[in-house]
């Protein structure tokens, strides 16, 4: 019977991929890359087989487990599903609140039907579902705003640590697959125009949203937020309303500020009190296991808004650019300084562009959506969590689209159409 299932269900996915492959290798522009940029994808995801991480190795051993569970008594696993404990055959894993650790175990325990507790077949299932919702997200970008399509391709599918660290067992390849699969289901309804696949379209992005606030919950937030403004200033944008940018960026904040107050009364995880407490708590004991490495270094942080408001722009500038090229002494170190080096040069020639009022396709409420959600997130990892380790990895599910925005600016979009890089134009 287990193997039956292996067998049919592999042969099943395998065939829904090949014929998907084929309906988007037809697409104009876009055919052309999508066998490579899921061979990439599949590579990094195989490698992070070969050498998996500490975590890794503990989200498929409990997995394996709670299959085992599964397959001797599948009423108890279908229990354990709804609970935050797991006991089975005198193994015991109890998680308070809502963990996303102990989802991602579910969902590789159910994956492990198809791939037979294989950590390579999870780790390409993980990669092949970041790949698809990149996939879609750039399709979506290309059809709307055909000028940003070689951005989209760069940001999405190549920019490297998001490469790395988005493939494999990592909470970041399942992070960014539903957050760029609801960003695109959002931009289609937004301005996409009427679709009679409308209602699936909402089915999926509240099935999408919902992986998302388990992955991680305040990525989560953010993105519903920033979405949550995109939609009201597009809508009155629709009725003709609001066509000034000043206009837009009032509503947009408004909008925001609304949402973070509708929160703090409904959950108290959302008060400011309790989420500053717990932010300097995270910080405080990241940053004692980060003596001796590089890191990020806020003395006087505080549970206050005013300490917290006084070092954001450290923290969104560590985010951002850090590790610097002299900081570590590895080869890990070393890659990322080199990108991060490079994400800073586009960026000061995205603010060139800024600076000589040279404006890109794309939408100013989105570009406003996308910085905001960006900025914000790159604010709460630069506060909370100062292992550049861990930093590079967290910023891994949002760093593809600020990198997007940057590329498809005029200057660095001129330059991807000259190089006619791997076929981009």
């Amino acid at each position: 019977m287990k193997l039956l299932l292996i067998f049919a269900g592999n042969g099943l996915v395998l065939l829904g991929l090949w014929r998907w492959l084929r309906a988007q290798r037809q697409l104009p522009s876009l055919g052309h890359f999508v066998v490579p940029a899921l061979g990439l994808r599949l590579l990094s995801g195989s490698i992070s087989a070969a050498v998996p991480s500490a975590d890794a190795v503990f989200f498929q051993l409990w997995a394996r487990r709670f299959t085992q569970q599964l397959w001797a008594e599948p009423r108890a696993w279908l229990r354990m599903l709804t609970q935050d404990e797991f006991h089975y055959a005198g193994q015991s894993l109890v998680y308070h609140g809502h963990s996303n650790t102990l989802f991602l175990i579910k969902l590789l325990s159910a994956l492990n039907v198809v791939t037979g507790g294989s950590l390579w077949l999870n780790a390409l299932y993980f990669s092949v579902a970041s790949f698809i919702g990149c996939w879609y997200l750039v399709r979506v970008l290309s059809r709307l705003f055909p000028g940003t399509r070689g951005a989209a391709i760069v940001g999405l599918l190549l920019w490297p640590s998001a490469l790395y660290w988005t493939t494999g067992i990592t909470k970041e390849s399942l992070l960014l697959a539903s957050g760029a699969g609801l960003l695109a289901v959002a931009l289609r309804l937004l301005y996409g125009g009427a679709s009679r696949r409308a209602g699936l379209l909402v089915m999926g992005g509240l099935l999408l949203a919902v992986l998302q606030f388990k992955m991680r919950f305040f990525f989560g937030g953010v993105l519903l937020a920033g979405l949550a403004g995109l939609v009201a200033v597009r809508v009155l944008e629709l009725l003709g309303l609001m066509r000034r940018r000043w206009q837009q960026t009032l509503v947009f904040a408004a909008v925001i500020g609304s949402g973070l107050w509708l929160a703090s009364e409904v959950s108290p995880v959302f008060r400011f009190n309790k989420f500053a407490s717990q932010l300097t708590r995270t910080y405080a004991g990241l940053r004692e296991k980060s003596y001796g490495r590089p890191y990020i270094d806020l003395p006087h942080l505080a549970p206050t808004a005013e300490s917290m408001a006084g070092y954001v722009p450290k923290a969104v500038a560590s985010a951002l650019f850090r590790p610097f090229i002299w900081e570590g002494d590895s080869l890990f170190y070393g890659i990322s300084a080199f990108e991060n080096l490079l994400l800073l040069i586009i960026m000061g020639v995205a603010l060139l562009d800024v600076m000589r009022r040279r404006q890109g396709p794309l939408p100013f409420a989105l570009l406003l959506m996308l910085l905001t959600y960006c900025l914000a997130l790159a604010a709460l990892l630069g506060l909370s969590t100062p292992n550049l380790g861990t930093l590079s990895r967290y910023r891994a599910s949002w760093l593809p689209l600020l990198v997007y925005v940057l590329l498809s600016q005029p200057t660095v979009s001129d330059w991807l159409r000259r190089l006619r890089l791997f076929g981009i134009r």
